[in-house]
């Protein structure tokens, strides 16, 4: 599972680097959606974890 998300940080860490030099609205807004997306997995990841180890 640490492989997951650690693909899922890389792959958010590059798109805010995409963001900041996004040329267009379009362009800023498919990259917002992608790290959206890579927020709700990254939650969905983490909340099992979490209890497992409580």
């Amino acid at each position: 599972m640490g492989t997951v998300i650690e693909n899922l940080l890389l792959r958010k860490q590059k798109l805010v680097e995409q963001l900041e030099q996004a040329p267009s609205v379009e362009d800023r807004d498919r990259i917002e959606h992608q790290l959206e997306q890579i927020n709700t997995a990254l939650d969905f990841l983490d909340r099992p974890a979490s209890k497992e180890e409580r």
